[in-house]
């Protein structure tokens, strides 16, 4: 059966065919790039620079080429916006739509906050990239296109009538960067779009800048990796790497080296501590082990605070601690994931919520 056969609403449209468009490379002026770095000799945007991810593990040297965190900026009153993105070919992941792991959305500023507009949907079996056009108010606002979750971006072209003002965005309030350091969850996964991350969530009702360091199933608290963060210019620092840990004793032997690393090199750094937050989907087994060799919730739990209690005995006053079990607790807690570890939508929301929280106050 195909789907859009019977109902017209799912049809994919990857032909552009509005008149008087101009195409610019969104590397460009006046498109402004946040997020994520173009690397020439890969011809391809990453989240890291190509030889410090090499020296942190193959994994997340793979990883780096996912443009989670990607996002282009700018000012327009066209009445229509096009994508042409230059990506290798789709992969579908069996639990997470397309449109979250390899497309692109597009916010608009309503005045008060930038609101979700469209998604440039791709098609599931795209070899090469794909372009997608979309329809605006035709109001002169800021824009915001987020890049994909997990897949590579080689190049994106943006279209805009021939007519249309463009001019640079508006910047965000907070111009310093938070950065977050994790797992899959923290990369994105399974948001059903970019916009839906935790970190995208945040980042729009903060209006502040961020760095997505969420590397699926590879974030290890490797010193390379601490030593990178480390030199970046950021406002906040968010550890999320528990789940990534393979083992209790590995969790132990790097998370409080990884936090003092970045401590030592910025003194005055907000930093917060995240337990691993799959501890509520797993409410019928929190109390023993998930599998020998990855212990159980409450033991990973104890390390991460034995880190905590640790820095505030030295005098660290810019230390926090999150019980990630208590993140998406409360009404509907078992509605909130894909697979019983990884959020959904509802569930980065209420993720995002949690942490808002503890971030308002400490971004500048």
């Amino acid at each position: 059966m195909k789907i859009d056969k019977i109902d017209e609403n799912f049809i994919v449209n990857t032909n552009i065919s509005e008149p008087d468009m101009v195409w610019y490379d969104a590397r460009q002026f006046p498109f402004e790039i946040y997020g994520v770095i173009y690397d020439k000799e890969e011809e391809k945007f990453l989240r890291m620079p190509k030889d410090i991810a090499e020296k942190v593990s193959k994994e997340v040297a793979e990883l780096n080429t996912n443009t989670s965190g990607g996002r282009v900026r700018f000012k327009t009153d066209s009445s229509y916006i096009a994508i042409s993105a230059v990506m290798n070919a789709c992969w579908p992941m069996p639990h997470m739509p397309v449109t979250g792991m390899a497309g692109f959305d597009i916010y608009r500023n309503d005045g008060a906050r930038d609101v979700y507009f469209r998604s440039f949907v791709p098609s599931v079996n795209f070899k090469e990239g794909y372009s997608s056009g979309i329809k605006t108010l035709s109001d002169f606002t800021d824009y915001t296109i987020n890049f994909p979750l997990y897949h590579d971006v080689k190049r994106l072209y943006i279209g805009i009538k021939k007519d249309a003002a463009l001019e640079p965005p508006t910047g965000y309030r907070h111009k310093r960067p938070i950065v977050y350091y994790g797992n899959s969850i923290t990369q994105g996964g399974c948001a059903s779009r970019p916009g839906n991350s935790y970190p995208g969530l945040l980042s729009r009702r903060l209006s502040t800048d961020f760095i997505n360091l969420g590397f699926s199933g590879s974030g290890k608290g490797e010193i390379k990796m601490a030593e990178y963060i480390a030199g970046l210019d950021m406002s906040v620092l968010v550890m999320d790497y528990d789940a990534n840990a393979p083992t209790v004793e590995h969790l132990r032997k790097t998370h409080y080296p990884f936090y003092k690393t970045i401590r030592d090199k910025n003194p005055d750094l907000p930093i917060i501590l995240i337990s691993h937050t799959s501890a509520i989907y797993g409410a019928y087994y929190y109390k023993s082990a998930v599998s020998e060799k990855w212990g159980d919730f409450a033991s990973r739990k104890a390390v991460i605070k034995e880190t905590y209690d640790r820095a505030v005995s030295g005098g660290d006053k810019n230390i926090f601690f999150i019980d990630g079990s208590d993140i998406f607790s409360g009404e509907e807690w078992d509605a909130a994931t894909v697979d019983g570890t990884h959020p959904n939508d509802f569930g980065f929301f209420r993720f995002a919520i949690h942490l808002e929280k503890y971030l308002k106050p400490l971004v500048r």
